[in-house]
């Protein structure tokens, strides 16, 4: 059961409709939840929106165990994420009948699968998270509207005065603060505000990236995906009705892809050649240590994106183990979700290629039970059965889809491949932005996009996270607190990651709460060296790391 305070849908609580906060989150995904604490750790009061039922975005919500680097376990994040992580640990290690041996594991990783160190089922993630914003429910410095998105933004010149949303009932809520963040999937209140932004691919003239195409499109964006969760029982039959999609997912085969989407081929995002994985429900496997640096993991698609692993339990507690299915072949292709602000998406598009990535979804759930290819010679899995509790939901997919790219606000700061590429770097490494507010480190990983790209993929070296990308060029008061920051669409491949996303969403709580205390604005505290330097003091005692460590051995 969640707080009483929450306006979660379902409830008889009627909606309000004028409220007042000094920092307003919208969006409650990993962003908006660390943009949230940030400001509640510094004494402020919080209204926090989301449009689902559950806190967590790609952490929870769209079902995406976290994409992190190589060294997290020992660096390379916030306090508060470092917090989270071991949140969702200690919810195993005191709930489950965990096995001795997994017991003992300090770096426990309840689903051993291999996209990550931390693979568990999204519901956790929902119950660590209402767990750490609990207190100040409490308290009554935070309110949570469940089921609320926003459809208006009432501006006064230069600022952000106020957000209006509509509720699960239809009804209007009016939202007004000094400190608006925005921690959208899509970025919508830079639209709604007539904040400026971007979409899509940057030319090479835009931004000087070697990657980037001689002409802009903004239309041309990386695929979003619909999770969905699975186990296998062994001689039972729990095959879906035929999608309504099917025939045309069955025969989907883009021009630069191998196989048709439906099958076990496609590229290996790094070299761009054919690659058949495996799939084999409860096929034994050896010591599994999540390692994307050296294994991007996938080669093995049960075991890719695991959350339950039944070994990890006492004999019997698990009948399976679950696994997400995010997967290159259900990346949907045929449109994106926003379009520039000259040419949006129209709903009824948008809700066409909603509905579309969701049959895409099922078509591969179907073909899995029905034509996938066993080592036995035969065809088919039809024990796969979806796993709605996993996921909160009633079908078993996720409650939102997996976006890997947002509206961009154009920044003060704008991060460019160039500033981390490797090979342009080199043994330089990242550009050392002095305004840093974080850390992060994942190699640019662009999915095959809407415009007909394929992967595009690109070495980066750890980089920082600079104040200036969470800062519109005009706008003083409204804050970037998700994929929505100043990135171009080369470098949000890296900057879209679990971490990096609560790092920035974080950062802009942080900075909301510390211009209402000091009487100053984001912009001043950006140009002004003492200002700034005085707020990363802040923000190393609050446990962010602003920079990478140098080993040069021992």
């Amino acid at each position: 059961m969640r707080d009483p305070g929450t306006d979660e849908p379902g409830t008889d609580e009627p909606a309000t409709d004028e409220l007042g906060t000094e920092v307003l989150v919208v969006g409650g995904g990993a962003g908006g939840v660390a943009a949230a604490l940030a400001a509640l750790r510094r004494g402020r009061s919080v209204v926090l929106t989301e449009e689902t039922d559950w806190l967590g975005g790609q952490l929870s919500a769209q079902g995406v165990p976290p994409d992190e680097h190589p060294w997290i376990e020992q660096f390379g994040c916030t306090r508060s994420y470092r917090a989270f992580r071991e949140g969702v640990r200690q919810y195993y290690r005191t709930w489950y009948p965990l096995t001795p041996s997994a017991r003992r594991v300090v770096d426990l990783n309840p689903g051993l699968g291999r996209v990550s160190r931390l693979c568990y089922e999204p519901r956790v993630a929902a119950a660590v998270l209402d767990a750490m914003v609990a207190p100040y429910l409490a308290a009554g410095r935070l309110r949570v509207l469940f089921g609320h998105r926003p459809v208006a933004v009432l501006s006064d010149g230069d600022r952000v005065a106020a957000v209006t949303l509509t509720g699960p009932d239809g009804a209007h809520v009016t939202v007004a603060a000094p400190y608006v963040l925005d921690a959208t999937e899509l970025g919508d209140l830079l639209p709604l505000g007539g904040v400026e932004h971007v979409t899509g691919f940057e030319s090479r003239d835009e931004t000087g990236e070697p990657s980037a195409p001689a002409h802009p499109q903004p239309g041309n964006q990386q695929a979003f995906s619909w999770v969905f969760a699975v186990e296998h029982r062994e001689g039972e039959d729990h095959t879906v009705d035929r999608p309504e999609q099917y025939e045309l997912w069955h025969d989907y085969r883009p021009p630069y892809w191998p196989d048709r989407m439906l099958s076990l081929t496609a590229p290996d995002p790094r070299t761009l050649e054919p690659l058949v994985r495996t799939f084999v429900p409860h096929a034994p496997g050896g010591p599994v240590v999540a390692d994307q640096s050296a294994d991007p993991g996938d080669r093995d698609l049960w075991q890719f994106r695991r959350v339950v692993a039944r070994e990890q339990f006492e004999a019997g507690f698990a009948a399976s183990d679950v696994t997400l299915v995010n997967w290159p072949m259900i990346d949907y292709l045929p449109g994106p979700l926003v379009g520039p602000a000259d040419d949006p998406v129209p709903e009824a598009e948008r809700d066409k290629h909603l509905l579309g990535a969701r049959q895409q979804s099922l078509s591969m759930l179907y073909w899995l039970q029905t034509e996938a290819p066993r080592p036995d010679g035969g065809t088919g899995w039809p024990g796969l059965r979806l796993r709605p509790d996993v996921l909160g939901t009633q079908d078993g997919f996720a409650k939102a889809p997996y976006v890997r790219e947002s509206r961009r606000i154009q920044a003060r700061t704008t991060v460019v491949e160039q500033d981390l590429s490797l090979a342009v770097r080199g043994a330089a490494g990242a550009v050392a932005y002095p305004d840093s507010v974080g850390v992060g480190m994942y190699r640019i990983d662009l999915h095959p996009s809407t415009g007909g790209d394929n992967y595009l993929d690109v070495p980066s070296s750890p980089f920082r996270i600079p104040l200036g990308a969470l800062l519109p060029v005009r706008v003083r008061n409204l804050l970037a607190a998700g994929k929505n920051i100043g990135t171009t669409h080369i470098t949000n491949g890296c900057y879209r990651l679990h971490p990096v996303e609560w790092n920035a969403g974080e950062a802009a709580g942080a900075l909301a709460a510390h211009c209402l205390a000091q009487g100053v604005e984001p912009a001043q505290v950006h140009g002004d060296a003492a200002l700034l330097a005085a707020f990363q003091a802040e923000l190393v005692a609050d446990g962010f790391e602003l920079d990478w460590p140098e080993i040069k051995g021992y």
